[in-house]
């Protein structure tokens, strides 16, 4: 397949292709039915989106979202980089309501009730639904860093793995950082949302350092053995743009964090202080899934029905995006949750009708990585549904990586950016 028919494939809309339905040829069942969706990322506002227009606008659908607009975690470590502001990356929810007749609600889920189909909402309201969506992102294991819990240690060693106000305050400490300092970046044992993402994030912060603050370094610690995706194209990037600015040191799982001394403790080697330290906590599924039990994997992520997203552990209750327990080779993505709501709302549009959900879901995913502020390297995916298996499978001979970082890739990362943003949420 050539590279232009490839990246067409690999467009936000891939998901429909398999699974039978496109915007507005939908029948006008389901009428009076009410969806609830939980979450406004990549998941849930394209599961919010694509039900109205499935349904042809027949079935209500209120999102609770406690962010006023949506920020997106791909590309937003070319904030760090500094070439991008936050307001480049922030999307506003206005068009689902305007356009799509979504009712969008800013607030936290408290509780939800699954015997008596309900959300509670945190100020005190309650909604009532035939059918629930819940994509609560993730949340952090922080038992697993105990330091982190005494008072100011998360506002002082920050994460920045949800974009926003940590991103611009990370932003802020590299900035402060004085030439010759060393950022430290831990990354925990996979899974992790985007494998790629923090050896992109070391790449940029090193490409600021190579520009503003030549005398300093990026040093990452590394639980796992190995890069965990597109390894041989960071390397080779890190040779050529960063010898002596990068360090890598694998197998360093951190087990807790000196937030006052900005100190980072391993679990078999010595501490290390940093001037800035980064530490990306071990991962779960959000905090509502947990409480709610639909945690059954492990207690940190939630098992589903791959042709429905249905939940495993609750009727009548579909999750998505990075808050599942993840099939064969599928990452945990902005695109592949993309993937996913459109994947469920067609199932979830087909159940509230009284029809058989779409028996073949085919979709794809890519995943583009800044190795420089303009030389980009993508990874991708084709997966499809096995019947037998009950599960995603990749599609063999699809999909694959760049053969190099290169500016041309950079306008593809961008456009992706855009193309998604607006499926999303336009």
């Amino acid at each position: 397949m050539k590279r232009r028919q490839f990246v067409q494939t690999l467009g936000a809309g891939s998901a429909l292709a398999g699974i039978g339905l496109t915007a507005g040829c939908a029948s006008t069942g389901g009428s009076g039915a009410h969806v609830v969706v939980v979450g406004g990322g990549y998941g849930g506002a394209t599961a919010a989106k694509y039900i109205r227009l499935f349904s042809d606008q027949s079935i209500r659908v209120t999102l609770v979202e406690p962010n006023p607009a949506f920020v997106s975690c791909p590309i937003s470590n070319l904030v760090l980089q500094g070439s991008k502001t936050i307001a480049d990356v922030t999307t506003p929810y206005d068009n689902l309501a305007k356009r799509h007749g979504v009712k969008v609600v800013r607030d936290r889920v408290a509780r939800i009730d699954p015997d008596k189909r309900t959300v509670q909402l945190a100020s005190g309201g309650e909604l009532s639904y035939d059918r629930l969506i819940v994509s609560p992102g993730i949340d952090f294991m922080w038992d697993t860093l105990p330091g982190m819990a005494k008072e100011g240690a998360q506002d002082k060693v920050l994460h920045a793995w949800k974009a926003g106000a940590q991103t611009v305050a990370l932003r802020q400490q590299l900035e402060a950082m004085p030439d010759g300092g060393v950022y430290a970046l831990s990354i925990p044992l996979a899974p992790y949302r985007c494998p790629p993402g923090p050896y992109e994030r070391a790449s940029l912060v090193a490409n600021y350092f190579k520009k503003a603050k030549p005398k300093s370094k990026v040093v990452i610690f590394d639980a796992n053995d190995d890069i965990q995706s597109k390894k041989g194209l960071f390397l080779k990037a890190w040779d050529e743009h960063y010898k002596g600015l990068i360090e890598y040191r694998p197998k360093h799982k951190v087990v807790d964090v000196d937030a006052a001394n900005l100190t980072l403790k391993f679990e078999f080697n010595d501490d290390f202080k940093a001037s800035v330290a980064n530490v990306v906590p071990t991962m779960r599924a959000g905090d509502i899934a947990v409480k709610t039990g639909l945690a059954t994997a492990n207690n940190r992520w939630c098992e589903v029905d791959f042709l429905t997203f249905e939940s495993k552990a609750a009727k009548n209750i579909h999750v998505l995006g990075d808050a599942i327990q993840i099939a064969p080779a599928m990452p945990k993505s902005g695109h592949m949750a993309n993937q996913h709501g459109k994947t469920c709302a067609a199932a979830v549009v087909s159940l509230l009708q009284g029809k058989e959900p779409p028996a073949l879901p085919l979709y794809a995913n890519t995943c583009y990585s800044f190795v420089t502020d303009e030389d980009v390297v993508h990874v991708a995916s084709v997966h499809r549904y096995d019947a037998e298996k009950k599960t995603m499978l990749p599609v063999a001979g699809a999909g694959g990586v760049s053969s190099a970082a290169s500016e041309l890739e950079g306008r593809y990362a961008h456009a992706w950016a855009r193309n998604i943003w607006a499926d999303t949420l336009a």
